[in-house]
C-alpha cells in the first residue's frame, strides 16, 4: 500500500510539471531586450502603442535573407528619440488622420552590425551600412530609427524604393533627378516629403543615402556620449 501511495505521488508530480498552467507573457523582455532597457533605452510602445512595429531583421525577408534578431522583437531607442517619434506620429495624424508611422528598425546590437557589414564590404553598397570598425552607426546606440508611413489598411504608402533598397532610387539628395528621369513619381516624392516633414519637424535628422533612416543626434555625438549596444 505504501509503495502504491509513493507511486501515485510521483505520477501527480510528473503531471503537475507537464501541465503547468502558469501563463507565459508574450510581451516579456528577452535577455537582450532587458539588457537594452538596463542601458536606459525604452520600448517605443511604452510611450505610444499606436506606432506600428515590424522589425525587418527579426524575419528572414531582408537583404541578408535570414533572421538576424533572434532575441529582439521590440523597437528600443533612446528616450529622447522615442519622444521625438511619438511627436512625429502625432504630427502625421494631425495632417493625415488616416496615416500612421511604422518602425522597421531601431536599436541594433553591434554584433548584428558586423554581420551586415561583412555582407557589403568591398561592394558598391558600403555607404549604406555603417562600418563597426569606425565606431558603429547610430542604430548601435539606439540613436536612429528606420520608419515609413502606412495607410489605414496597414500597407506602406509608395516611396519609390522599397526599404533597404541599396540603390540610387533610395537616395534623398538626388530626388529631383530621380523625378526628372522618371525613376520615382510625383506621388512617391510627395510621400517622402511628408515623411521627412513630420520626422525633421519633430527633431530628427535625415540622411542622404536612405529615405527611411532618421537620426536622433549626429553620429559623432552618439559615439562620444552614448553607450554602444553589445
Amino acid at each position: 500500500m505504501k509503495k502504491l501511495l509513493i507511486f501515485l505521488s510521483l505520477i501527480l508530480v510528473i503531471y503537475s510539471c507537464c501541465n503547468n498552467n502558469t501563463p507565459v507573457n508574450p510581451h516579456a523582455d528577452t535577455a537582450k531586450e532587458a539588457q537594452m532597457r538596463a542601458m536606459g533605452l525604452i520600448d517605443i510602445h511604452d510611450l505610444d502603442s499606436t506606432i506600428a512595429v515590424d522589425l525587418i531583421y527579426a524575419k528572414p525577408y531582408n537583404f541578408m535573407g535570414r533572421v538576424l534578431y533572434h532575441n529582439v522583437n521590440k523597437a528600443f531607442m533612446l528616450p529622447e528619440a522615442a519622444e521625438k517619434l511619438v511627436k512625429a506620429n502625432k504630427l502625421l495624424k494631425s495632417i493625415r488622420p488616416d496615416l500612421n508611422l511604422i518602425v522597421y528598425d531601431a536599436a541594433r546590437p553591434i554584433s548584428i552590425q558586423q554581420e551586415m557589414w561583412n555582407s557589403v564590404e568591398g561592394t558598391d553598397k558600403e555607404d549604406f551600412v555603417a562600418n563597426p570598425a569606425r565606431g558603429g552607426g547610430n542604430h548601435n546606440f539606439g540613436n536612429a530609427v528606420d520608419v515609413t508611413i502606412i495607410d489605414c489598411t496597414g500597407h506602406p504608402i509608395p516611396m519609390g524604393a522599397e526599404y533597404d533598397c541599396f540603390a540610387d532610387q533610395s537616395r534623398v539628395n538626388i530626388e529631383q533627378q530621380l523625378l526628372d528621369e522618371g525613376i520615382i513619381t510625383k506621388r512617391e516624392l510627395d510621400n517622402r516629403l511628408l515623411l521627412r516633414k513630420v520626422m525633421t519637424e519633430s527633431g530628427f535628422l535625415a540622411i542622404d543615402e536612405e529615405w527611411w533612416h532618421f537620426d536622433n543626434r549626429p553620429t559623432k555625438y552618439a559615439r562620444e556620449n552614448f553607450k554602444k549596444i553589445d
